[in-house]
């Protein structure tokens, strides 16, 4: 089996294709669609279809489906960032080194190229190829309809602007990292198993999964915006600090925060079958984030 490094490698490779070829697809040249290319072209991991192809490869879906679906989380999490680094909300100036989508072209244009971002997915997801049954479609434009609003990124980025200068409680700042970040990976677990059909029971041990990791995957960015410096973390560290944000790094301290993320991972990982799995990069994923080897 490939290491968890070259297997992260292979699927951002896929998954850059499968962007780039989309976009081929779209006959308009303009300066929007040239925004959102930009919103989506400009680096990262990629984790959220590393989940959706890995778990669709597993559970033997179609490839052109789970790469559809893989497609169009990525184009929501980009729209979410695009509209993150906005000044109105985080007013960031660069992501992954790069100018931010506002920085690059205009405030009103990363807005536009945010939100048809978002369209673009609920158009790929409503596709036959992403899946025969219109039911399954369905359920899949819901979820990431629900979870992408009032119940998910929106909420907590509200959230996120609230407790700016103020003070929360640690179950508040919990609340907004499942909102804000858990949410999407959540998506990108349940959607494969909503394909295949499978039981409510195996749903929500992705649910569980998503929800630790997304925790995990905040804390973690929240320790490298006091540690890490531009040319590892792609944006200005301190920013955070600087702005009063309340983090659960500032509320409990590093290694409280580092002890929660193991209790996480553990709870995310105990059911051997699929994510606590030695053949499957799931497990090993989780851990090797909390030290920061991804």
């Amino acid at each position: 089996m490939d290491s968890l490094e070259i297997i992260i490698k292979k699927n951002r490779a896929i998954i850059n294709k499968c962007i780039k070829s989309y976009f081929s697809t779209l006959k308009e040249h303009s300066r929007l669609r040239t925004a959102m290319m930009y919103g989506v072209s400009n680096g990262g991991k990629r984790m959220r279809p590393f989940l959706v192809i890995e778990l669709g490869k597993f559970l033997k879906i179609p490839k052109i489906s789970y790469l559809n679906l893989a497609t169009a989380i990525e184009f929501i999490h980009c729209y979410s960032l695009i509209h993150d680094d906005l000044p109105q909300m985080d007013n960031d100036n660069f992501r992954r080194g790069r100018l931010t989508t506002h920085k690059k072209f205009d405030e009103a244009t990363a807005i536009l190229a945010g939100s048809s971002l978002y369209c673009l997915a609920i158009e790929i997801l409503s596709s036959k190829k992403t899946h025969p049954d219109s039911d399954i479609r369905s359920d899949l434009c819901r979820l990431i309809s629900e979870y992408s609003g009032i119940k998910g990124l929106a909420q907590g980025q509200s959230f996120d602007i609230i407790f700016e200068n103020k003070y929360a409680s640690k179950k508040q700042i919990l609340n907004t990292y499942m909102l804000k970040t858990s949410k999407l990976f959540e998506i990108s677990l349940i959607c494969p198993f909503i394909m295949k059909k499978s039981s409510k029971k195996t749903i929500n041990n992705a649910r569980v999964y998503g929800r630790n990791l997304g925790i995990i995957y905040q804390i973690v960015d929240d320790l490298l915006d006091l540690d890490g410096d531009f040319k590892e973390i792609g944006k200005t560290s301190g920013k955070d600090r600087k702005s009063k944000k309340n983090t659960l790094v500032e509320k409990i301290g590093r290694e409280a925060s580092i002890q929660l993320c193991y209790e996480l991972a553990n709870e995310a990982t105990c059911r051997k079958k699929i994510f606590g799995s030695k053949h499957l990069p799931f497990k090993n994923l989780i851990y090797n984030l909390i030290t920061r080897k991804i």
